[in-house]
């Protein structure tokens, strides 16, 4: 058997899932082949349960390979792999005898249109990456919304012809991971398994739901239960598992509180019974971290999660986010029978509204706020289709609140007594 047809990443986690084993994945990618290979070994020989990551370069992701190939030409390192501009044959050997049944990589990447990058990763024998047609362009830039639904639809039409050759293509919605942090779970959720959706509308049988932790652990809990019981309704013939990313926002400055974060991110993702968990570094506050501390908090987290108590997952049900995740999921798929067109309505009309995102196709009438217990709450609703348009606090919101609220966490595990 070639890894071509043995390294199935959804069959990798679920092998994690069985094992009663937490997966747990860095952010890493080198411009030099040798330093991405040393990553991936250093990676797969942690002692975790663990998947590979090849975190594609920011010019890569917006299509500006010639200011790839001049950066190489001049030997400037880039901030993650060209993997559209190495050659196949150097990327094989990045990945030969790492990647395989029971370490696959999958690559991560940021772009709006993906398609380059896609034929790159299946030219090397790759089959799992990630993104979405909302997720991967609100936020990262100005391409129109219709532009980056089109250019996904052809991805993932192309990755779903992988399993023609044996493989079993994986792709993750990014969706729950809108902006970072400030977005409440209830969007993250609908946009998670939209996206999910419009995967599968376009031949994708292998998916992962995403959601990044945020500021209070109940709601988490609630938003991680409701993907549970919303992929359950809407995905029951579908490969799926959910994914969660430890914090994405200012990150606590101190070590000791780093770690009480990835802490609280472990204990989310078992008891939530979510399969795999996306690590952040103690050194996240100030650069970008190395391969060793990258293997240090793969380590930590998978220690951590062998202390917390196994529970099932909880259905959600009876939540305020599966509530309205659930509204607001229909109120999008009975927009148009094409996921895709419904997401460019739903984005048109303000029943996707995200809030702080500037891009011109986001109505930006949407507001959160923390309230006083840490929790994220709508602060104006726009045209969000959760009822009648309210402004749900009295006071106005100021830029002073806002700086607060985006430095809550922070402030919050740096300053932790025992």
């Amino acid at each position: 058997m070639s890894d071509r047809q043995t390294a199935d990443f959804g069959a990798c986690v679920r092998a994690g899932a069985q094992a009663d084993q937490l997966v747990v994945q860095p952010r890493m990618g080198f411009s030099d082949p040798a330093a991405m290979r040393a990553g991936l070994l250093a990676t797969r020989r942690a002692a975790a349960r663990t998947v590979g990551t090849i975190t594609v370069d920011a010019h890569t992701r917006v299509g500006h390979l010639a200011a790839v190939e001049d950066a190489m030409r001049n030997g400037v390192a880039l901030n993650g792999y060209p993997v559209a501009s190495h050659p196949v044959a150097t990327t094989e050997q990045v990945l030969a005898g790492i990647h395989g049944p029971g370490f696959p990589v999958q690559v991560r990447h940021g772009s709006a249109d993906p398609l380059g990058i896609f034929r790159a990763l299946l030219a090397a024998r790759l089959s799992a990456t990630e993104g979405g047609p909302v997720s991967y362009c609100l936020p990262y830039g100005r391409t129109p919304l219709a532009e980056s639904v089109r250019n996904w639809a052809r991805a993932c039409e192309l990755l779903a012809q992988a399993a023609d050759a044996g493989a079993e293509p994986h792709l993750e919605t990014f969706g729950g991971c809108m902006l970072g942090q400030l977005c409440p779970p209830s969007q993250l959720v609908a946009v998670s398994v939209l996206e999910a959706l419009f995967f599968v509308r376009h031949g994708i049988r292998s998916v992962s739901v995403s959601y990044a932790q945020q500021t209070h652990p109940g709601q988490d809990r609630e938003a991680v239960a409701a993907l549970h019981l919303l992929c359950r309704q809407l995905l029951p013939d579908i490969d799926w598992h959910i994914v969660v990313y430890a914090y994405m926002g200012l990150y606590p400055q101190t070590q000791d509180g780093a770690f009480r974060l990835l802490d609280q991110a472990v204990d989310l993702a078992v008891t939530g019974g979510a399969q795999r968990l996306i690590v952040k570094t103690a050194a996240e506050s100030r650069r970008i971290p190395t391969v060793e501390e990258n293997v240090r908090a793969l380590e930590y987290a998978a220690q951590a999660a062998h202390r917390v108590p196994r529970a099932p997952a909880d259905t959600g049900a009876d939540s305020a986010t599966y509530e309205e995740a659930r509204t607001l999921v229909d109120a999008v798929l009975n927009l148009h029978t094409d996921v895709g067109s419904a997401l460019l309505l739903a984005f048109r009309k303000g029943y996707l509204d995200i809030p702080y995102c500037l891009h011109p196709d986001n109505r930006g009438r949407t507001r959160s706020y923390l309230d006083t217990d840490g929790r994220l709450s709508w602060e104006s609703t726009g045209a969000l289709p959760l009822g009648a348009p309210r402004r749900l606090r009295t006071r106005r919101f100021t830029s002073a609140d806002l700086l607060r609220d985006l430095s809550y966490v922070r402030q919050k595990f740096d300053e932790w007594q025992e």
